[in-house]
């Protein structure tokens, strides 16, 4: 986030999901500092996690996990409700 401009204290970590992608919906990850009412706010290892709520409701039970090394991809959704996923892991549908 520093690198990036953005203070992990104040800042957040923008979680959403947007039309597009080869399977209808993608994902979207970028950082925000400011945020807005109907947002829903997570902390999770000091780190604030902001989604909005028309996204929250097609990642209700989503883990965003970090997958590095070698064999790694970065980021990675697990979305449950995810009825159709690309190849790429990068969008879904339901």
């Amino acid at each position: 986030m520093s690198e990036e401009g953005f203070n992990v204290i104040n800042d957040y970590v923008r979680v959403g999901v947007k039309s597009g992608g080869c399977s209808g919906l993608s994902y979207e990850l970028k950082f925000d500092n400011s945020s807005r009412d109907e947002d829903k706010i997570f902390e999770d290892n000091a780190v604030k996690i902001i989604i909005d709520k028309k996204s929250f409701l097609y990642l209700v039970g989503t883990t965003l996990e970090y997958s590095g090394g070698l064999n790694g991809k970065g980021f990675v959704f697990n979305n449950p409700n995810a009825n159709r996923t690309c190849g790429c892991g990068e969008s879904f549908s339901l």
